[in-house]
């Protein structure tokens, strides 16, 4: 008698379309990922799973494990390793380049890359690889944001290997495979502007516009000159929404160099980033950062110094510096407006409103800064005081939000303004939507911390307990409360930076 029937082999052959790859030899560098020994799976999203069409119980193929890690090619891919400039910490750091990272083509409007595949002919002194533990953050961090409504890169699948990498220390080595509808970046444009390699510049602006910013093309003269400002306008308008959220949830990226800024707006290589714990408008996430250059209250100040940077390496395409100075006029509006619009939402308050008596559209600016002072002076966890705050306008409960202040007698009088100006803003719908806005669940550091040393022991359960609360973060998740609460004492001591 014949045994039951096997169930077919998993395989997925990409329908690779042309993207990046194709603009030609002066963009990059054919290499082909460099093998790692013994590669496990460490964690993968089904979500991004889907969007490029993997089919089910992918994860379980040899076959894609070997691809994910470098060993082997999917079929009809071919690896490349891109060329950028930039300029790192303010300073001019000249060719720099896809070190560790090998794009592997364009699958449903998406470009998959590997980082972290070996060395490549832009690793300049480094060694290609990515370590186990700065992996397990991006990982988790694109995929935080992108729950949380911030525009990003993704992460389908981490795995890890035991081959040895030199950091700080030896570390084990790991391989992410990110994903993003491009991986293009400001450093891009300034490195063919700084060669004087023109018609390139020329070739990725267009690339970029018909690809990304279509609109773009739909000026009185959609072939001339006006598009390439109308790009640097465009990328201005979504890097000033991107800070915006940021702001507003505290986030630090930690190192917004010009070669880790994106053309499409999106949250790109993630370093040394932190959630706020404390507010502290000066904090300092990278203990690289000696200056403190990418402080928090500095980041929209810097991506603004970026843009400028974007906007030098456009200026033979754009040949107008008045034109190229417009376009970039309106980015503190910009941010301005969105923060305000992501400000108004945490704390409880219609978008858009007439004004009324008691309620103009300058009470909520009014009564921001202030309520900012009060938290920046005790360092009131950010997270736990806007959650706490939504809380107590559904349930009416206001000690545990007083609770959170050493001396409340500021949060009383705070309160009881906001109250007055706004003496509706607490019924109905809205405190439910503000459960909605401010999260419970966000990546702070010591939750990366242990998951990373629990993974660094071959035990994976507590990432993927811990990806799936951060997959919805405005949840309650009962049972779970333990990630949402105070950082410990030795949070404190936690030092990031840039090595990876």
């Amino acid at each position: 008698m014949a045994g039951p029937a096997l169930p077919p082999p998993i395989t997925w052959q990409p329908a690779w379309q042309p993207g990046f790859a194709d603009l030609g030899p002066a963009f990059g560098r054919a290499v082909l990922p460099t093998p790692l020994p013994a590669p496990y799976w460490v964690g993968h999203s089904a979500e991004v799973a889907a969007l490029l069409g993997l089919p089910e119980g992918w994860q379980q193929a040899p076959e894609l494990l070997a691809a994910f890690s470098g060993n082997a090619l999917l079929p009809g891919s071919q690896p490349l390793a891109s060329v950028y400039s930039g300029h790192q910490f303010g300073v001019w750091a000249g060719q720099l380049g896809d070190g560790r990272a090998l794009l592997l083509g364009q699958v449903n409007g998406l470009e998959v890359q590997l980082k972290g595949s070996g060395r490549t002919p832009y690793s300049r002194m480094g060694d290609g690889r990515a370590v186990l533990r700065s992996s397990i953050r991006e990982f988790l961090a694109s995929q935080a944001l992108h729950a949380l409504g911030v525009p990003t890169t993704r992460a389908l699948c981490l795995v890890g290997s035991p081959a040895p990498v030199q950091r700080e220390t030896v570390e084990s080595a790991a391989v992410l495979t990110r994903v993003a509808p491009s991986l293009i970046r400001f450093g891009h444009f300034e490195h063919f502007a700084a060669r004087r390699q023109y018609a390139e510049l020329r070739q990725l602006a267009d690339f970029v516009i018909e690809r990304h910013y279509p609109a773009c093309l739909q000026g009185p003269d959609p072939t001339g000159r006006a598009r390439y400002a109308a790009l640097l306008q465009a990328v201005s308008e979504r890097t000033a929404q991107l800070l915006a959220q940021w702001q507003a949830l505290g986030f630090c990226h930690g190192v917004l160099n010009t070669d880790n800024m994106s053309i499409l707006g999106l949250t790109l290589d993630y370093g040394p980033y932190q959630f706020l714990d404390g507010y502290d408008p000066g904090h300092i996430c990278n203990h690289s950062d000696h200056q403190g250059r990418y402080a928090f209250e500095r980041q929209p100040a810097i991506a603004l110094w970026n843009l400028h940077a974007l906007a030098q390496g456009l200026m033979p395409l754009i040949d107008d510096a008045l034109a190229a100075e417009r376009a970039l006029a309106g980015f503190e509006d910009s941010f301005h407006a969105a923060y305000r619009q992501q400000m108004r939402a945490k704390l409880g308050l219609p978008q858009a409103h007439p004004p009324s008596q008691g309620d103009s559209q300058d009470n909520d600016l009014q009564l921001l800064q202030p309520l900012l002072a009060l938290l920046a002076g005790e360092q009131v966890d950010w997270a736990i005081f806007w959650r706490r705050l939504s809380q107590a306008a559904a349930q009416g409960d206001w000690e545990r939000l007083r609770a959170l202040f050493l001396q409340p007698a500021g949060i009383d009088a705070w309160l009881l303004q906001f109250k007055e100006l706004f003496p509706n803003v607490y019924q109905g719908e809205t405190a439910d939507l503000m459960l909605k806005t401010n999260p419970k669940y966000l990546l702070r550091n010591y939750l990366a911390e242990q998951v990373i040393a629990q993974a660094q022991d071959g035990q994976f359960d507590p990432l993927q307990t811990l990806q799936q609360l951060l997959a919805r973060p405005f949840d309650e998740h009962p049972g779970f409360d333990a990630y949402a609460g105070f950082p410990p004492d030795w949070a404190a001591d936690i030092s990031i930076s840039c090595s990876s």
